[in-house]
């Protein structure tokens, strides 16, 4: 199972690239902290991210890792991300609406584990990255759609370019 998803995610993302025309080298942009609360199971999560950049006009692309406390169970879920910016003015509020898809582990402290293939909806709201900043804001939430928590609400900041 965890080959089958490993397999699923890197051909998910060289589609995705070969597909959108890669108009400027991808590579990392920012790096940084999210933090936030999720829904079904009941947790706080702590994580990071990577700003991999555009991969076309308002396409970013952004994968992070998410690791979850609470109801007696951890959860570790990184995520491949796809964005879509509604601007391309990261000096104002923008709002971005995109999805992900991920392997999701699930480690109970009773000696119980699982895994599953999480994918979410994701939608939210970002501000900086402006040329007098060096990095941005955001406050996103993400629905769960198939073997992932319900909700995730989160806070996060990008250092970089």
């Amino acid at each position: 199972m965890k080959r089958i998803i490993i397999v699923s995610l890197i051909l998910g993302l060289m589609l995705s690239v070969n597909a959108l025309g890669n108009r400027r080298p991808v590579g990392v942009h920012g790096i940084g902290p999210r933090i936030g609360l999720t829904i079904n199971p009941d947790q706080f999560h702590v994580g990071f991210h990577i700003d991999l950049g555009d991969l076309s006009n308002n396409l970013m692309m952004q994968p992070n890792l998410e690791i979850g406390f609470g109801e007696n169970v951890t959860t570790v879920a990184p995520t491949f991300e796809l964005d879509y910016r509604f601007r391309d003015d990261w000096g104002v509020w923008t709002p971005y609406l995109g999805g992900g898809v991920g392997p999701v582990f699930y480690s109970s402290k009773h000696g119980h584990s699982n895994s599953e293939l999480g994918v979410y909806l994701q939608f939210g709201i970002g501000k900086g990255r402006s040329a007098s900043q060096s990095g941005h804001f955001f406050v996103e939430g993400k629905l769960g759609l198939a073997d992932a928590p319900d909700f995730k609400a989160t806070v996060g900041w990008t250092f970089g370019k």
